[in-house]
């Protein structure tokens, strides 16, 4: 398994705990996105379900997104072929500070423990000059020797992916009434990346977390995961945690904070979370769909006016996204970065 021992690092505070049962999610959206391939009134069908998706909930789940079986199929062999590697194996490709892609199995969220493992990779290799934040961090994959396989399946995955987060970028341009490539340019340096997890069972799966609440920093997550289950998203009509069902061959889309500015708070992130259990290992994949470092991240001009002036101040990605991956290694003695800080206080006249 992961070779994880559970001790009060991974331990929640009382209020974060996961209850014993988590109800289900009911009513989560969920499109079917073979229209795209139509053209005209089907797209913009599909991008009003998107929007409205987005501000209702912060996430939706796709279907029909033209994803091949056989890479979702190859990539997953990959993901569990290498997790089931032995420790010293795995260590080998191990990440640190200064080069944040590898393995790494003592992340923290809000400064807690998680209970998992995971291997990150960015999809372009060698990334350009300009999306090394300030030469401090090396965004090179360190992929693991002797695994045949392992490198073609993800780098075929990372593909589709990509092809998939600019469609769905697409789509939240529309719903926004902008034009449909308003937010491409963003996306010319990307800072994207890949991660896989590994949810090993836990003796304790109500102290720990699998990944403790918090809403991702990003443009779009694309979350591939398995049939086990475990991803809570926080209910906006009462605060509860609710439990996403996995639906078969689908993505879990996640707006994330950076369309919430984009959109000046039109389309809100959403916070989730991941519960383990004891009994079954769980595996997961998502693809952050991340801008380049420079890109000052502000609402969109054209989605402001007097009478709905900008929420938030600019903030620099790269700065930002830095930061938030240094609080992932070591338990900081400050709250993690969010928006929350960027946010103006609007004085209403």
């Amino acid at each position: 398994m992961g070779g994880l021992t559970m001790d009060q690092a991974f331990v929640q505070a009382p209020e974060h705990r996961p209850k014993p049962l988590v109800t289900e999610a009911t009513g989560i959206p969920l499109i079917d996105l073979s229209p795209l391939s139509a053209s005209g009134g089907a797209v913009d069908a599909l991008a009003a379900e998107v929007g409205a998706a987005s501000r209702d909930w912060g996430f939706f789940v796709v279907v029909g997104h033209g994803v091949p079986a056989e890479t979702m199929a190859r990539a997953t062999e990959a993901q569990r072929a290498f997790f089931a590697l032995p420790a010293e194996r795995k260590a080998a490709v191990r990440r640190n500070e200064a080069e944040p892609l590898g393995y790494y199995e003592s992340e923290h969220t809000k400064n807690v423990r998680d209970w998992k493992e995971v291997y990150d990779l960015v999809p372009r290799e060698p990334p350009p000059p300009a999306a090394v934040a300030d030469g401090e961090l090396v965004f090179e994959n360190k992929w693991p020797q002797d695994l045949p396989g392992f490198r073609e399946a993800l780098e075929e995955y990372a593909k589709a992916m990509e092809e998939l987060a600019f469609k769905l970028l697409e789509l939240i341009a529309r719903s926004l009434k902008l034009r449909p490539d308003r937010l491409h340019g963003f996306f010319k340096d990307q800072t994207t990346f890949i991660r896989l997890n590994h949810y090993p069972p836990c003796p304790s799966p109500d102290l720990a977390l699998g990944v403790g609440r918090h809403k991702d920093a990003g443009a779009l997550t694309i979350l591939y995961q398995d049939d086990v289950g475990g991803l809570d998203v926080r209910r906006r009509s009462d605060g509860e945690w609710v439990r996403v069902r996995p639906v078969p061959d689908s993505f879990i889309i996640n707006v994330g904070d950076l369309i919430q500015v984009w959109s000046n708070d039109r389309y809100e992130s959403a916070e989730h979370r991941v519960s383990v259990n004891s009994a079954r290992e769980r595996f997961s994949m998502p693809y952050f769909f991340n801008p380049a470092t420079y890109t000052m991240v502000e609402p969109v001009e054209e989605l402001v006016s007097k009478d709905d002036p900008p929420r938030y101040d600019a903030y620099n990605w790269g700065d930002f996204f830095s930061t938030r991956k240094n609080s992932n290694f070591k338990k900081l003695n400050v709250e993690n970065i969010q928006i929350a800080h960027f946010k103006k206080s609007l004085v209403l006249a």
